[in-house]
Formats: C-alpha cells, sequence, structure tokens
C-alpha cells in the first residue's frame, strides 16, 4: 500500500533535526594546553586535527608560523618552544580554520585541501 504525500511529508519533518544553539552543525575541541618550564605543551593537538580533516604537519607549521617559534609534534601533543598563554592559541586556530576549512561560498567545513602545482587549493566537497 502507498502512503499518502501528507503521510510522507509528516514523516519527514519527525526524521529532521533541529539546529543547535550556536548555528554550527559543526565543531572544534577548544585548545588546552599547560605550561612546562620554558615549553608551552598543547595537550588534545591530535583532537584538534581529527576535528578539523586536515595534516597535523600543515597546521603545525601554520601555529609555529603564527607563533614564530620552534616546536614539534609528541604523540598526540604539540609542544612549542616558549610560554604561550592558553588564550592565545583559540584566536590562531579559528584563523585557521576561516582560511583552510571553512568554504568561502557556501560556508560549510566540507572541505579538503590540494595542492595544484604549487599552490595550495580548498575544495568544497558540499
Amino acid at each position: 500500500m502507498v502512503e499518502s504525500y501528507e503521510a510522507l511529508l509528516n514523516k519527514a519533518y519527525e526524521e529532521v533535526t533541529e539546529p543547535s544553539e550556536d548555528g554550527e552543525r559543526w565543531s572544534y575541541p577548544e585548545p588546552k594546553s599547560i605550561i612546562e618550564g620554558k615549553t608551552t605543551i598543547l595537550e588534545n593537538f591530535s583532537d584538534i586535527v581529527s576535528a578539523l580533516r586536515r595534516d597535523p604537519d600543515h597546521l603545525m607549521k601554520y601555529l609555529l608560523g603564527e607563533l614564530g617559534t620552534a616546536g614539534k609534534i609528541d604523540g598526540s601533543r604539540a609542544i612549542f618552544n616558549g610560554k604561550f598563554e592558553d588564550s592565545l592559541f583559540s584566536p590562531m586556530i579559528r584563523s585557521y580554520v576561516d582560511d583552510y576549512v571553512i568554504c568561502s561560498e557556501c560556508g560549510k567545513p566540507d572541505t579538503r585541501l590540494y595542492k595544484d602545482d604549487r599552490i595550495l587549493m580548498l575544495k568544497c566537497e558540499a
């Protein structure tokens, strides 16, 4: 037996999820850093990279350039030479997301980076 259009429409409306409070369906974890001596450790670096779906080396290179320091990836953490406040990482990662994750046309994070010759390009997959 075939269901009526109204029944199918009501069924579809029941399946639709409500938008979240902030209006975004996608988010990434807030950076958690600690200062140990003369180094700063970003403890949840791998979680952030996983949420952004980007190469860890690319994000690390961006952060090192913004901070103007040296550092390395150590397992799931990133270690930076120098003392940096916890509040410094959030705007830098937000800037990275705006430049290398969010599509400038549709505003969705469904993108990937690829190289065209030597130029890094952002391709929207939405």
